[in-house]
């Protein structure tokens, strides 16, 4: 999985997500705020070892206030780095001898819908039963190695999930590491426009066609007409209004590609691929299995039975 900034990569088992960059003014270097000096440098050696903050990322500490717990006050610990910015809450004893991470959880609020309310798939096209009550959304980069193994995963599990499961792709191209994965997302709309199948043909394509598209030393305009070519060709195929394509390749319109990025980054998407299944969070490629598992639950979940393990039935069957 490919995270967008080394410092989410070093905090991000802390529940860090990549929040759309802020103005740099005000954000590193802060200085660290009133209080006990000797309290806030043990607080910020413990929470830089425990959770191995590098030393580029600033830590300022708040003024310890009155908490609901007995016997412990509040403090606010904040990360920045040159970009980004995050607060994270502590709970610190009042004899300073021993420090909480604390997290609160709104029970009031299924998380999974909140996040299924979230996501807009109007114009997208899926994959599978469109009528399917399991919903799969890939926040994806078609330049990503990750996605493209995520993608053949993906492949293999609708031949057994097809009718159960249907799956949508939405635009998250790490422009920082991947030149024409924007590119790629702008041409695949400019299809989806037109045609669900040709916009699948082209994301079939092209993750299983990757390294080709990059090619050894390739300058970065052959890499991008390669990727025009592709979604042209298959336009061609699909018998698509092909003036109508050329010409949305040739203006490159972003306006999709920059609302489902937005959208992902007020999810917490910071890395590719990232995946919600009914809502639940997947980040990364993970094992088949693991996937298949999640699938299962999320049909149980809505009434439905997961689909025999064809593996399984194969092995019991020759016995």
């Amino acid at each position: 999985m490919l995270r967008k900034t080394l410092l989410f990569l070093a905090i991000a088992w802390l529940g860090c997500s990549a929040a759309p960059q802020q103005a740099k003014s005000g954000l590193a270097g802060d200085p660290v705020q009133s209080g006990p000096a000797d309290l806030n440098r043990r607080v910020e050696r413990t929470v830089r070892s425990e959770f191995k903050i590098p030393a580029y990322v600033q830590i300022s500490i708040s003024s310890p206030k009155p908490s609901e717990f007995a016997n412990y006050d509040s403090i606010t610990v904040t990360l920045a780095s040159e970009d980004r910015k995050r607060a994270l809450e502590f709970l610190v004893s009042k004899d300073g001898k021993q420090l909480v991470s604390m997290h609160k959880m709104d029970l009031s609020v299924d998380p999974y819908q909140k996040a299924m309310s979230t996501i807009d798939l109007a114009g997208r096209p899926p994959r599978g039963n469109a009528d399917a009550k399991v919903t799969v959304v890939v926040y994806d980069d078609y330049q990503c190695p990750f996605c493209s193994r995520m993608h053949e995963e993906l492949l293999s599990l609708m031949k057994s999930y097809g009718d159960r499961v249907k799956v949508y792709y939405k635009d998250y191209p790490l422009f920082e590491i991947h030149p024409w994965a924007g590119r790629a997302a702008i041409d695949s709309n400019c299809l989806a426009r037109q045609s669900g199948e040709a916009f699948w043909d082209f994301a079939d394509y092209v993750h299983a066609n990757g390294r080709q598209i990059s090619g050894e030393k390739k300058p970065l305009e052959a890499q991008l007409s390669a990727v025009d070519h592709i979604a042209t060709d298959i336009g061609n195929k699909r018998n698509l209004n092909t003036a109508v394509l050329a010409q949305c390749i040739k203006e490159q319109p972003s306006k999709d590609m920059d609302k489902s990025v937005k959208e992902a980054e007020s999810l917490g998407v910071n890395a590719t691929p990232f995946i919600f299944v009914n809502g639940q969070k997947v980040e990364g490629a993970i094992p088949t299995a693991e996937f298949k598992a999640i699938l299962d639950q999320a049909l149980r979940d809505v009434g439905q039975q997961p689909p025999a393990d064809v593996s399984a039935s194969a092995a019991s069957a020759g016995k």
